[in-house]
């Protein structure tokens, strides 16, 4: 994949991502915990994501995101 389309697929995830905290930002404020924390955790999926753009990177399932976040980037 070519730079600039990693670094365009990476901003389009972030923007997901900043949607997301704004959107959890709003349900936690209006007593929606477990929504506010739903929008949170997809906040930091995409934020995850768009690293993984960066890389060449990516996975379907969550597990393997987060999988791989941790072996790469963790452990």
């Amino acid at each position: 994949m070519p730079d600039v389309t990693r670094i365009d697929l990476a901003k389009y995830r972030l923007e997901q991502a900043k949607g997301m905290v704004r959107a959890a930002t709003i349900l936690q404020a209006a007593g929606e915990y477990k929504s506010g924390n739903n929008r949170a955790y997809y906040a930091m999926f995409h934020a995850l994501r768009a690293l993984l753009a960066l890389e060449g990177t990516d996975y379907k399932k969550h597990s393997a995101v987060i999988a791989h976040f941790q072996k790469a980037y963790i452990s």
